[in-house]
């Protein structure tokens, strides 16, 4: 990493624009790409005392000459955390458009609001390629994170744009968003007390979610704690009316990945049961590409769920106390469930330069609900294949499907299914809790 003296440095303080091209040099050989102009240019506010970095919060002060200038090791200490984050393009997290109004936690906004400002810009300027023939040159950075490069956009059906980007920026704006919202509490914390309202010319670092650090001008830990289910047999349509319930889920790490701070309040749309605080990458990680009223496209997603991530996330949805007594997950994960596991010998191959690989694309829907089990059936087929065929797999009954489950669950992962079933809850209601609407994202009201 380079050490070269950089120009307007002071006591160790350097300049805006100093420290816009520092951080450039910097972060040159990073898996996430930067931007020029993370000090000086918009959405980044040198003057209100910070600047985010990655996931970092860098105090800004004045300088004898009355500059506004930063720490030249903060700058470097942010760059060297961007640089250790490894990214993977393939691994991608709808960030919108959703319908409606997205939300923030459970209703309170950072300042950053970054999935706003990019589906704004984006729906401003006609999409990222257009964007880019009118806008050259102008810089696009969020945290001096690049989005533009790494923005993926998708059409479905000739119309609808969606657009995605890499969970590991995903989890990098999240934990900003985070480090933004603990620096501003403490900094009108401190002016309620009628404390100094400058930032400190030395302030101490406090870490944060993924092992980062951000500096606070109280020096007061930021760090998000464990999740150990507090707020277990909770119901969301209490819990999500409480005033002050999104800083508290903001306290909490991920009870999912357990390394990003939470943002959400996750819960069984089933049954109403709050799940536990997740952060918005895992959030989306848990939901099909495309869901609709009775309808899921179960996409490559569901090998983490169902495969690599299997004990961790079957672990994640019993947090519901009523999936967990009667040992059965949500209709919609159930039906992708079926179609992924129960009926993987049933889909078709076709010859591939390696091989041969699976047939189109898999979808399942159902017909009822499991309020109705004996009326509910699960209709499994394959979408686009090469040569027309294959249609329908498999019509399986919601209770044969649900039996199937209770025995892969006891194989797959035994610790779960040994905390499950009706002898281990008392007090749960006779009839299962209405479905909640769900402002969250577009058409996913049924998880």
């Amino acid at each position: 990493m380079s050490e070269r003296v950089m120009p307007g440095r002071t006591d160790g303080l350097i300049t805006l624009g100093a420290a816009d091209g520092l951080w450039v040099d910097l972060t040159a050989e990073s898996a996430v790409p930067t931007a020029s102009g993370a000090f000086t240019c918009s959405p980044a506010h040198a003057r209100v005392g910070y600047v985010l970095l990655g996931g970092y919060v860098v105090a800004t002060v004045r300088a004898s000459g009355g500059q506004w200038s930063v720490l030249e090791v903060e700058v470097r200490r942010a760059a060297a955390e961007l640089n250790a984050v490894a990214m993977d393009r393939q691994d991608l997290v709808r960030i919108g458009p959703f319908r409606g109004a997205p939300r923030q936690g459970c209703g309170e906004e950072t300042p950053l609001r970054w999935r706003r400002r990019i589906t704004s810009e984006l729906r401003e300027l006609g999409g990222p390629e257009r964007a880019a023939r009118r806008e050259v040159g102008r810089p696009y950075h969020l945290a001096g994170i690049d989005w533009r490069q790494i923005l993926v956009e998708r059409t479905r059906d000739g119309t609808q744009r969606t657009w995605w980007l890499p969970r590991a920026v995903v989890r990098l704006l999240d934990a900003a968003e985070h480090a933004e919202t603990w620096w501003v509490h403490a900094a009108r914390t401190r002016q309620a007390s009628a404390s100094a309202t400058e930032p400190p010319s030395h302030p101490r670092q406090a870490p944060v979610a993924d092992g980062r650090r951000t500096t606070s001008p109280e020096g007061s830990t930021a760090s998000p704690r464990p999740y150990n289910g507090e707020l277990e047999g909770h119901l969301y349509s209490v819990l999500s009316r409480k005033p002050g319930t999104s800083r508290r889920v903001a306290g909490w790490a991920c009870a999912v990945c357990r390394t990003t701070a939470a943002t959400v309040l996750d819960h069984c749309h089933e049954h109403g049961y709050v799940r536990a605080p997740v952060c918005q990458s895992c959030n989306t990680q848990e939901r099909p590409d495309h869901l609709y009223s009775n309808d899921i496209r179960v996409a490559n997603r569901y090998t983490r769920l169902f495969h690599t991530g299997t004990d961790q996330w079957l672990r994640h949805w019993h947090r519901c106390p009523g999936c967990r007594a009667r040992t059965i997950l949500p209709l919609p994960h159930l039906a992708a469930w079926t179609a992924h596991i129960a009926c993987r010998s049933l889909r078709p191959t076709h010859p591939a330069p390696r091989g041969r690989e699976p047939c189109g694309a898999l979808r399942v829907s159902w017909t009822g609900s499991q309020n109705a089990p004996r009326s509910c059936m699960l209709t499994v087929a394959v979408d686009f294949c090469p040569s027309g065929e294959h249609r329908v797999l498999a019509r399986v009954p919601y209770r044969e499907a649900a039996e199937r489950f209770r025995l892969w669950l006891a194989e797959t992962a035994p610790a779960v299914a040994a905390a499950a079933g009706p002898d281990r809850l008392d007090g749960l209601p006779a009839q299962s809790r209405p479905v909640i609407a769900d402002t969250n994202g577009e058409g996913l009201a049924l998880f």
